[in-house]
């Protein structure tokens, strides 16, 4: 059973709120498990949001009457978001996942808070006791779209509709141009940052400006269909973000990243029923299915399918690390030395772009 919490509940006095039952370990064998998710976007944006729905909505299907989930949607990466966790913890889930990057420090405080609530933090770096971390390897599919960008770009020229300069971006942008660069080593990627994870609006006039400017391939971590319906309308050729988005645009995606949170969330679902639910550090990607690539458009060449079919397949099988060295900066200046690849670590800390990037 799920349920959507609205501003107007999150309003209401918290003492009633406090009075449900929290389950997990010492509440009754009756009372489900009460796990909350709070998105940044509406769940109907068919991109990033609408990804973690299908995994909550997945946890339900798994475990019945065992859990009861809760969402709240639309919520700004600041303090509001301190206010809805508290909410969500009071109101009686135990589990509760935060989905966005800039929910990392709203999350740490309210854990700090309530050290008896356990809390799922998507793509941050912070954890404690009850703070765990998850995070999938977008980098792969952005390599893997990089690869068909740089067969099937006639200009040499990529867009990218950027949200927000932190590292899951960051990371992203550079996979992407390098593994172009491998196959036209003079390609060139223009980033325009909308800072907006959802702004259908916003998003279709940056993907507007940058085909003005010589791009004939778009790509985005914005998580509406409107880039790529600016590019069907331009007879342009684009990428999807999060979810397969070709119903939107069946002409102008070559394919998209698809983001399957639905392993992760039974797994720690589970942890959180058996009580063995402990923090980690997660991340999961081609090889575990939490990234997948939507079928190819029907406008890529059989042979790209191939070299791309190829790259992802190395990536799976661990024989090609999208981010492996040598690698120059914008400037020119070594970052990662030939043979080497990039850390977990230092990719959650990327704050810098490869030769090709223009943003």
């Amino acid at each position: 059973m799920a349920s959507i919490i609205t501003r107007r509940t999150l309003l209401a006095g918290a003492a009633g709120a406090a009075a449900l039952p929290l389950a997990g370990p010492g509440a009754s064998a009756q009372a489900p498990l009460g796990i909350g998710f709070i998105y940044v976007g509406p769940t109907g944006d068919y991109g990033w949001t609408h990804a973690h729905d299908v995994g909550r909505k997945a946890i339900e299907a798994e475990f019945g009457p065992k859990v009861k989930t809760s969402f709240v949607e639309n919520v700004a990466e600041g303090p509001d978001a301190e206010r809805v966790l508290r909410q969500l913890a009071s109101g009686g889930n135990k589990l509760i996942f935060a989905t966005s990057f800039g929910f990392m420090n709203p999350t740490v405080r309210v854990a700090r808070a309530l050290p008896n609530t356990w809390f799922e933090h998507a793509t941050g770096y912070q954890r404690a006791a009850n703070v765990a971390t998850y995070n999938a390897r977008f980098y792969e599919g952005r390599a893997v779209c990089g690869t068909i960008a740089g067969h099937m770009s006639k200009t040499g020229t990529a867009g990218y509709i950027a949200s927000f300069p932190i590292p899951e971006v960051v990371m992203g942008i550079s996979a992407f141009t390098l593994a172009a660069r491998k196959i036209n080593p003079n390609f060139k990627t223009k980033v325009l940052w909308v800072s907006t994870w959802y702004d259908p609006a916003k998003e279709a006039d940056a993907a507007k400006a940058l085909i003005d400017q010589g791009c004939d391939i778009l790509t985005q971590h914005t998580d509406s269909p409107a880039p790529l319906q600016a590019a069907e309308q331009r007879g342009l050729f684009g990428f999807g973000q999060a979810s397969d988005m070709k119903t939107y645009a069946p002409k102008a995606q070559l394919t998209s990243i698809v983001d399957d949170w639905a392993p992760y969330y039974i797994r720690r679902t589970k942890m959180a029923l058996d009580g063995t639910w402990k923090s980690t550090d997660t991340w999961d990607g081609l090889k575990e299915g939490a990234v997948r690539m939507a079928p190819y458009g029907d406008a890529v060449p059989e042979n790209v399918r191939r070299e791309a079919d190829l790259v992802k397949d190395q990536i799976i099988a661990g024989t090609l690390h999208p981010l492996t060295g040598p690698i120059k900066d914008q400037k020119g200046e070594l970052r990662v030395k030939d043979g080497e690849t990039m850390s977990d670590e230092a990719l959650s800390k990327m704050d810098w772009y490869p030769e090709g990037v223009q943003s």
